[in-house]
């Protein structure tokens, strides 16, 4: 007899079922700097195919099923279409899949109310297809539920490019306790800006320009920018921290920030020239950057202005306005794909053992 063992019947044999929730913006990468620049947009098709490389890793790990934020764009019926034709062909390649009971806006607040939906449910994590300010709206209702992010917006300096199969996996290894939690999840930074007795909150950076509107909410004009706050800038990330990523790197884990004060680029001794977004570079004057430290707040040097949450304008504010900036350490939680995936390696998780018969010849 042979008798094999797959990654589902060691979760299986724990006796570990999880729930994993799916947030999908069918509207990312949608704003005016797809205009001014040269980004992408994803099809509903291209969002519903990467919902189903989604599902199929977290089947092939034991999830059985799956809630998921509710849509009028078409990735709903995209994917009960493809779920009943693998069905009928036999593929039992997809965990059980349900829509939360939820009104559909198309705003921001969809995905917010959704992962508030998905944190009383106890799901073992989140999966959120969107750029950085659908990633935002995720961890404000989110709680202390792991997200992990799919990267499908304009710029997407918060999450990680990668295969959503992969992405797939990671998260059904981490809470199906095949990975242990102290390396499948890591605690991330966070800004806090207190307007008054009122708070936002920032994953990568918070943006001060000195435009008194909001507009078209995407910012990209430089000669408004004034003062960036960062919660870590790589190197070769896009987006307003790309700024500070080519004058002062910081990275995810390290125990501070970056404050960036913006120069008149024509008086400034200093420039850095940086993609602010997909094939948007502009050269930019830099006064000075700094440490920012934990639990520190910081005022402002500009009396009035508007204020962009990771990439967009959300609040202005005049010289009456009481403004400080924080940022936070250990303030939400994602899975740690690449940890996982190098764990399931090393302890070989993904590969099945044959019992092989005995083929010995009995002596005469």
């Amino acid at each position: 007899m042979v008798k094999k063992t797959s990654s589902f019947s060691i979760s299986a044999e724990r006796g570990v079922t999880k729930v994993v929730g799916i947030i999908a913006n069918p509207v990312s990468a949608r704003d005016i700097r797809r205009i001014v620049s040269y980004a992408g947009s994803l099809q509903v098709t291209d969002r519903a195919n990467i919902v189903l490389r989604l599902l199929s890793g977290l089947a092939a790990t034991g999830i059985e099923e799956v809630v998921m934020m509710p849509e009028n764009a078409g990735i709903r019926g995209h994917l009960k279409r493809n779920m009943m034709r693998a069905a009928n062909m036999g593929e039992a390649r997809f965990p059980k899949l349900r829509f939360l009971d939820m009104p559909v806006t198309g705003q921001a607040e969809d995905s917010i109310n959704a992962a508030v939906m998905m944190r009383k449910l106890d799901v073992g994590a989140i999966i959120v297809l969107g750029g950085d300010g659908t990633h935002r709206a995720v961890v404000s209702g989110c709680g202390n539920t792991a997200i992990a992010g799919v990267s499908t917006g304009t710029n997407n300096a918060f999450p990680e490019t990668r295969e959503p199969t992969i992405t797939g996996l990671a998260v059904g290894l981490a809470v199906t306790g095949q990975v242990p939690s102290e390396v499948a999840f890591f605690f991330n930074k966070r800004l806090e800006v207190s307007i008054n007795k009122h708070r936002e909150i920032a994953l990568v950076d918070v943006a001060i320009v000195n435009d008194g509107f909001i507009g078209s909410r995407a910012i990209w004009k430089t000669e408004s920018f004034r003062e960036l706050f960062v919660t870590f800038a790589e190197s070769g990330g896009i987006g307003m921290s790309s700024i500070v990523g080519l004058l002062a790197p910081v990275d995810r884990s390290s125990p501070y920030g970056r404050r960036l004060i913006f120069a008149p680029k024509n008086g400034s001794a200093k420039t850095v020239t940086a993609p602010i977004a997909p094939g948007l570079l502009e050269s930019i004057g830099i006064e000075k950057v700094e440490k920012l430290l934990f639990d520190q707040p910081l005022h402002l040097t500009v009396k009035a202005g508007t204020i962009a949450f990771d990439g967009e304008r959300e609040l202005s504010f005049t010289e009456k306005d009481d403004i400080s900036v924080t940022l936070h350490e250990g303030a939400f939680r994602t899975v740690d794909v690449t940890a996982c995936m190098a764990y399931a390696a090393s302890e070989g998780i993904f590969i099945n053992h044959r019992m092989q018969p005995n083929n010995s010849k009995q002596e005469n």
